[in-house]
């Protein structure tokens, strides 16, 4: 295979490997038993460990917006699936091999091979692996849902995978017709009599009897084919788990290799959205006698942390001026404001104007490419904040929801006018560790006037320009005066038409900055074999 391609579409379009593999992938659902062996450039690599990652981020978000297991949950699933690059995950999940396309089995590669190599980047740690395992779960429980109720097919998958569970006997299961029935809430003798029974330990049936979903006799319980997928889910939970647990083990391995462990050490912090580093402001020219104003009306709350640190302390470290800096920098503050903004603040502490030229605005200046090795910085996401350098002892910096004390969050929030209610449901949001979802509930009960997003938030920059597309009715223009803050410098502004199409190409066209370092040498993913340690 050529990897020396330019064209990305014609790379996403080639064979991972020309030759087929009968045995392999037989089904479009997969246990990822058998490691792959099959070779692909290092570009490939990264480009199939975000494309997953971005589906395995999309059943997150949908899992803590919606029911699980509702009509609702698994349409805005379908929905969601459907807008990332590995959109063929939503189809019927059997397939014979023999009838499928070139493309489809393609597919079924780049699913296979992406797996493992996100096995390798969320082994590293048991909370990593704890996420993971729960994301690929509910992939598979929406995937094995998709073949409905076809006997066949389930059985081919069943036989496929060798687990053996098979049918019981139509004379066993017309014995015991009225204990099947009477063992569920709303089964009937109709639907006992129409629907298969599978008789396992109930060992491997503990969630089911917990629910009174089954019938228990001698050790034994009779699982209803729509409850199957409990029973397999078991198989896959354990099978995964075992598996990261050798590869965490045998992880030391790739020390060796600087090709690999900076994007696998870097993958579950990435931020996978629009790119704010180039992005044209949707508020305008931002200038520095804005943001006080700005920054009570459209700054996330860890923005606004920053803000009043900056305000009360006239100072601030390195880690909180990085932060703020970007972000500033992001919702459309130059270069020239910018410098503005930081010397008027610092020099109304302990710091003389001729000490702030010398030891800050060299900073201010490389975040905007203009000194070092002229990098254009992009502005920190919610998952960096979240992830990385937490704040210590008199720092401002870090995610609120993630870094504050609960006691002390709570009182802030109450003080900001949000009702105890509202307060509740953020507080839960934060003790489950959704804090991007609650900090996206606290957009939705502070803005004026309160909306219910339908997006799910990823960025701090992100929140301000759906703040600001709140507040203008759609439209992108600059705040009112106010008594307390200095003249707005007049901005220009754009039709929601135009807003709204720039938003709707960012969730589409949005691409993830490469890892420098990266290159076009071929790489054998049978060095993800031995990581995995099952061959």
């Amino acid at each position: 295979m050529d990897f020396n391609k330019n064209n990305k579409k014609e790379r996403a379009k080639s064979k991972v490997n020309g030759r087929r593999d009968s045995d392999r992938y037989q089904h479009n659902l997969q246990f990822y038993s058998v490691p792959p062996t099959d070779n692909i450039s290092l570009q490939d690599f990264e480009e199939y460990a975000v494309e997953r990652l971005k589906v395995l981020k999309a059943v997150e978000s949908v899992g803590v917006k919606f029911v699980k297991g509702t009509k609702d949950y698994y349409e805005a699933l379908e929905k969601e699936l459907k807008n990332t690059a590995m959109k063929f995950i939503t189809k019927s999940v059997i397939k014979k091999e023999k009838d499928t396309t070139d493309t489809e089995y393609n597919d079924r590669k780049k699913d296979h091979i992406s797996h493992f190599i996100l096995r390798l980047a969320y082994c590293r740690s048991e909370e990593l692996r704890r996420w993971f395992i729960a994301q690929e779960m509910d992939l598979f429980r929406y995937r094995f849902g998709l073949a409905g109720n076809d006997s066949n097919s389930i059985k081919d998958f069943l036989d496929t995978n060798n687990l053996n569970y098979t049918p019981i006997p139509d004379e066993e299961k017309e014995n015991l017709r009225t204990e099947l029935a009477d063992s569920t809430y709303e089964k009937t003798t109709t639907f006992v009599e129409v629907t298969d029974y599978f008789k396992v330990p109930f060992t491997e049936a503990v969630d089911l009897v917990r629910s009174r979903k089954v019938y228990l006799s001698k050790g034994y319980a009779y699982v209803p084919r729509n409850e199957l997928v409990s029973i397999i889910l078991g198989v896959f939970r354990s099978n995964l788990s075992h598996s990261l647990a050798v590869t965490s083990r045998a992880l030391p391995h790739l020390e060796e290799d600087d090709r690999l462990l900076p994007m696998l050490s870097s993958l579950s912090k990435r931020y996978l959205g629009q790119d704010y580093s180039n992005r044209k402001p949707t508020a305008g020219q931002i200038t520095a006698d804005m943001i006080d104003l700005l920054s009570k009306e459209s700054f996330p709350l860890c923005m606004q942390q920053l803000h009043q640190g900056l305000r009360q302390n006239h100072h601030m470290k390195h880690g909180g001026r990085m932060q703020y800096g970007l972000f500033l920098k992001g919702i459309g503050l130059s270069l020239e404001e910018a410098m503005k903004f930081w010397r008027q603040e610092f020099t109304k502490g302990q710091t003389d104007p001729d000490k702030f030229d010398k030891q800050y605005a060299y900073g201010i200046r490389h975040n905007y490419g203009k000194e070092g090795k002229r990098a254009n910085y992009t502005p920190y996401s919610c998952m960096k904040i979240i992830m990385s350098n937490a704040p210590g002892q008199g720092d401002t910096h870090g995610c609120p929801f993630r870094h504050t004390d609960a006691d002390l969050l709570r009182q802030r929030l109450q003080a900001m006018a949000i009702s105890k209610e509202e307060t509740d449901q953020i507080m839960d949001s934060v003790k489950g560790g959704h804090y991007q979802v609650a900090c996206l509930k606290y957009f939705q009960f502070s803005q004026k006037p309160k909306i219910e997003p339908t997006w799910a938030l990823n960025h701090p920059n992100q929140y301000f320009e759906e703040s600001r597309r709140v507040r203008t009715g759609g439209h992108t223009s600059q705040p009112k005066t106010t008594s307390h803050s200095a003249p707005l410098t007049q901005i220009s502004t754009q039709s929601s038409t135009q807003s709204s199409t720039q938003q709707s190409q960012g969730s589409t066209q949005a691409t993830v900055q490469p890892e420098d370092g990266f290159d076009e040498l071929s790489l054998s993913m049978e060095e993800m074999v031995a990581m995995d340690g099952m061959q």
